[in-house]
C-alpha cells in the first residue's frame, strides 16, 4: 500500500515514517499523498491516540525534491494538489502530533514540522527556512504556524534571510518543544509519545481547537467555546475516571474516550 513512508500502530501510537534516506527524504508528490492519507487514516482509526512523524536516516526532511518536479509546473497547483490536502488533514487531526526532527529539516519538510504539535529535535540537527535561497517563497502552511511559534519579527528574519538553525538557538526562540542528545534521541522521543497516548485523547482535541480558533476569535467569542468545549469534557469517560482517581487518591488511567 504504502511506497514512499512507512505507517504502522503500534502501544495505540501511528508511526509515520517518511522514507527516502537517500534524498534526505525530500517531499514528492506521491509522498506527499500517502502522507495525507496517513494522516487520515490515523484520525478515524480509534485505537490511534498519538501520532509521530519522522524521518528515515539520517535526516527528517530536506523539503521538495526539485529534482522531480515539471520544469512546466505552477507551483500554486502544485501547493493545492498535494501539500494543502496535508497540511490540512493535520490541522483538523484531533490527537497529537509529533515531529521527531533527527536530522536536517529544511523548506516544506521544516513546514511539515511546524505544522505538528510538537517538536522534538536531537543535539546534531539543523533547520531551514531555505525557501529564498530558491528564489520561492514559504508555504506548506509556514506563513501561518511560524509567526505564531516565534513571533512576527523573528519568522519574517527566518523567511528572508533563510539561515540554518542549530537545535539550541530552535529550542531559545520556541521552534522545537525539546531538544535531545544524540545517543538518548529515540528513546526520549518514544517516552514522550508514549507519554501523550496516554492522556485523556477527546479532551486533547477540543484543546487543540480552542487554541486554532484564539487567534481569530474575540474575547467574548473564546469564552463561549470554552462553554461548549467544557461541557464535552466533562461528559468524557476520561474526566469521570480522573475525579474518581483523585477521590480515591489515585493517579488515573485515561482511556482517550
Amino acid at each position: 500500500m504504502w511506497n514512499e513512508i512507512e505507517y504502522r500502530v503500534e502501544n495505540e501510537v501511528a508511526y509515520v515514517l517518511m522514507k527516502r534516506p537517500e534524498r534526505l527524504n525530500a517531499l514528492t508528490s506521491v509522498m506527499l499523498t500517502e502522507l495525507t492519507e496517513a494522516m487520515e487514516e490515523a484520525s478515524q482509526d480509534d485505537s490511534v491516540r498519538a501520532i509521530l512523524l519522522k524521518g528515515d536516516g539520517r535526516g527528517f526532511c530536506a523539503g521538495q525534491d526539485l529534482k522531480t518536479v515539471d520544469p512546466t509546473l505552477v507551483h500554486g497547483e502544485y501547493l493545492e494538489s498535494y501539500y494543502h490536502p496535508l497540511i490540512r488533514s493535520m490541522a483538523n487531526l484531533k490527537k497529537p502530533i509529533v515531529a521527531a526532527l533527527n536530522g536536517v529539516a529544511a523548506g516544506a519538510g521544516l513546514s511539515l514540522a511546524l505544522a505538528c504539535d510538537f517538536r522534538l529535535m536531537k543535539e546534531s540537527a539543523t533547520a531551514s527556512l531555505a525557501f529564498v535561497h530558491i528564489g520561492l517563497v514559504p508555504d506548506a502552511g509556514s506563513p501561518y504556524y511560524l509567526p505564531r511559534l516565534v513571533g512576527s519579527a523573528k519568522a519574517l528574519e527566518l523567511a528572508l534571510l533563510g539561515e540554518t538553525l542549530s537545535a539550541e538557538e530552535a529550542a531559545r526562540i520556541g521552534l522545537v518543544t525539546r531538544v535531545y542528545e544524540d545517543e538518548q534521541f529515540d528513546s526520549e522521543v518514544e517516552a514522550f509519545v508514549q507519554r501523550l497516548a496516554k492522556q485523556p485523547t477527546k479532551v486533547i482535541g477540543y484543546i487543540k481547537r480552542l487554541h486554532a480558533s484564539s487567534y481569530e476569535s474575540t474575547l467574548e467569542e473564546m469564552l463561549a467555546q470554552e462553554v461548549i468545549y467544557q461541557t464535552r469534557a466533562g461528559k468524557t469517560d476520561d474526566h469521570r475516571a480522573a475525579l474518581e482517581a483523585f477521590i480515591g487518591k489515585k493517579r488515573p488511567t485515561f482511556s482517550g474516550r
